[in-house]
């Protein structure tokens, strides 16, 4: 388990490496979920999203000798880039394990931060196995996309910059892919204000966090068929569904089409991109499923790491929701 002090921790040794991101409001978005939302904008981060926060509180805390000798990590994009990105400012190098479908964007960006790439099929191979034991074999440091108390006191960082630039929440609206970034803002937004209310968006076709929830144990499965490729998740956690079963208040869901509608809404509105798992929470926001009305709300816009072509071919056939175009 984690607890605040962790967090603020990690705040201090990330400090002058992460990107502050800014916090987005919409009068057009207040007006739609009768709330106040504040809409962290992780898109912005180093590396097109929130990962890099953990995977740079992880990899620092390594011995010089760990680092130069180098990390793996299994991962759909995010955490591939944040990790690769991470090890090079730290003097590393990094082999990830990414599945074949990974989306063109985060496979570039991969290489361009200077990781070397692994394919597997991810509807057929088991990742962890496959990454642990790259690992093992190369002799590098396992760096876990969520299940590390270092990874998840980085991930924490996001709720504790929202809090202290823009005051207490009566809710957060978090995506949940492997649990990390909710655990860590869990502890963080809660550790801050206990009232707050923490609530986990998933896509429909993902929800393993809300049966696992529901159910008091890690549930498995199968692989979800969803255009959130950093939610396709199997099982939270071990160490991240310890945290959330007791943090978290609930967990929604959210359809594809609705992930979609939100991408739009936030090209069209906010002036900003969002890839489909970072659009997830809005999603949930404006379709009333978090049940947000009067609330002061926290939304984590987690990722933007979304080609132009991939973005074109979802978001082509969508039609705004209300007409017109400013925020």
């Amino acid at each position: 388990m984690i607890t605040l002090d962790d967090v603020a921790a990690a705040a201090e040794r990330l400090r002058e490496v992460v990107n502050h991101t800014p916090v987005i409001t919409s009068r057009t978005l207040d007006r739609l979920t009768n709330g106040s939302m504040k809409l962290k904008a992780e898109n912005l981060q180093r590396g097109g999203a929130f990962k890099f926060r953990g995977a740079y509180n992880k990899i620092s805390s390594l011995a010089p000798t760990q680092i130069k000798r180098g990390v793996a990590a299994f991962s759909s994009g995010n955490h591939a880039q944040a990790v690769a990105l991470a090890a090079r400012l730290l003097g590393g190098r990094a082999i990830i394990l990414m599945p074949e479908d990974a989306p063109v964007a985060k496979v570039d960006a991969t290489r361009s931060y200077g990781g070397e790439i692994v394919t597997y099929d991810r509807y057929s191979q088991d990742r962890s196995v496959l990454g642990r034991a790259l690992a093992d074999e190369r002799g590098l440091t396992f760096v876990s996309p969520y299940d590390d108390p270092l990874i998840i006191a980085g991930q924490g960082t996001v709720a504790l910059e929202l809090v202290e630039s823009d005051g207490p929440l009566d809710v957060l609206l978090v995506p949940v892919g492997g649990g990390g970034l909710i655990a860590g803002c869990a502890t963080a937004a809660k550790g801050l204000n206990e009232t707050t209310r923490v609530i986990g968006v998933e896509p429909e076709a993902g929800d393993d966090t809300r049966r696992s929830l529901r159910a008091g144990r890690r549930v498995t499965i199968s692989v979800p068929r969803t255009i959130a490729d950093g939610q396709q998740v199997e099982v939270p956690g071990e160490l991240t569904f310890a945290i959330n079963k007791d943090l978290v208040d609930d967990v929604v869901v959210v359809s594809d089409e609705e992930i979609v509608a939100a991408m739009v809404f936030a090209f069209d509105y906010l002036k900003t991109v969002l890839e489909p798992s970072g659009a997830s929470a809005l999603a949930a926001a404006m379709t009333g499923k978090a049940k947000l009305e009067g609330s002061r709300t926290g939304v984590i816009l987690s990722g933007g790491n979304v080609g132009a072509k991939r973005f074109a071919e979802l978001v082509g056939p969508m039609r705004t929701l209300p007409a017109g175009g400013s925020s």
